[in-house]
């Protein structure tokens, strides 16, 4: 009887250590040598701001001899570029609605290459933007426009 109650007492220290480990821990994370900061947010869920971060990766994936060091969500950030998104970017043309439009930021290493030629040699880019944009509160995020 004392060995399954020694037993159960340590499955439950170690499910409350796990379980710690977790809490109030869950935004930060490094993947692939980044790391992936998910601020507080009032618009987007978790899921959708994975979401987002995942379709910013598959587009990294592009970006020839670069490295991304940071990948990240803002949402004080994220609302003043999706105000000008609106105003005076593709957002002015393609009416896409607030609540369908989510910028994310990075930072990332250019090797000596340049990257595809546009980047200089050797450098860091930092703060880079990335605005994706859906059809709806359901649809499937897309990077619609990126950069400075």
């Amino acid at each position: 009887m004392k060995k399954i109650i020694f037993f159960l007492c340590l499955v439950f220290v170690i499910l409350f250590l796990g379980a710690y480990k977790y809490v109030g821990k869950t935004n930060i994370s490094k993947s692939n040598n980044y790391i992936v900061n998910i601020g507080k947010s009032n618009k987007f869920s978790q899921a959708e701001i994975n979401d987002a971060i995942n379709c910013v990766k598959k587009k990294f994936k592009d970006f020839r001899g670069c490295t991304l060091t940071k990948l990240w969500y803002d949402e004080k950030k994220s609302n003043n570029e999706i105000q000008g998104y609106l105003t005076n970017g593709k957002g002015s043309e393609n009416g896409v609605k607030a609540e369908n439009v989510i910028v994310l930021l990075s930072n990332f290493h250019v090797d000596s290459s340049g990257g595809d030629g546009s980047f200089n040699p050797n450098s860091n880019e930092s703060n880079w933007s990335w605005t994706l944009i859906r059809d709806s509160k359901t649809g499937n995020w897309r990077v619609d426009d990126w950069g400075y």
